[in-house]
């Protein structure tokens, strides 16, 4: 039996998949820096920490989240100061060439690390898990099924959707080579826009 409003379930987190958010603007980025299997580590640690976020708000905590303005301001500042954090990293780096087989500095965990704090310290993830992925779920049945189909469900597209950001990138990439800080100062400059918004908009 599938949760309640499944179909309007999916339809939220597509939009959400497709809009772009500092998790995909940092997957654009090291595809284009590192090479989609980098990123394949980055979209697993996002994945993780929303698994994280969904069995806390689910079994652990609960309403907590939505009701402790202490807790949800340390987040969203924690990832302000990591959005500004990878800014200047993105900024920094330079892009690869696609023939460029010399390995990067960057370990797999560290790639792990950078998406699982992104989507772990993100302000829509705090919001979507407490306020919204609960509302699909019937308490009064087998809640377990229920939450076990909707996180399956939200890893999968989230992770595909990652994957599709960092293959869209690379078709960019003959672009890129010949304007090879063009993209690393443009995807700062959005992580810098993201975490000033954050600041304004995100009022716990």
């Amino acid at each position: 039996m599938l949760p309640i409003d499944f179909i309007l379930y999916l339809q939220i987190i597509i939009f959400l998949f497709i809009t772009p958010g500092s998790p995909r603007i940092v997957i654009i980025s090291y595809s284009m820096n590192y090479g989609i299997g980098r990123c394949v580590w980055s979209a697993l640690g996002d994945v993780s920490a929303n698994f994280i976020q969904a069995t806390l708000v689910i079994f652990v905590i609960g309403s907590f989240f939505s009701e402790s303005s202490i807790f949800l301001n340390i987040f969203k500042w924690i990832g302000i100061i990591y959005l500004l954090y990878l800014a200047y990293d993105i900024y920094k780096s330079r892009p690869n060439d696609i023939k460029d087989k010399m390995e990067t500095k960057k370990s797999n965990l560290s790639f792990f690390k950078d998406g699982f704090i992104v989507a772990g310290t993100s302000p829509k993830a705090w919001m979507f898990f407490p306020f919204i992925f609960p509302q699909f779920i019937d308490f009064s049945s087998n809640y377990i099924s229920q939450f076990i189909i909707l996180i399956t469900t939200y890893i999968f597209l989230d992770f595909l959707s990652l994957i599709g950001y960092a293959i869209l990138a690379q078709k960019l990439i003959i672009w890129i080579k010949a304007n090879p800080k063009t993209i690393n100062t443009i995807s700062a400059s959005v992580l810098v826009i993201i975490a000033l918004i954050i600041v304004v908009t995100q009022q716990y």
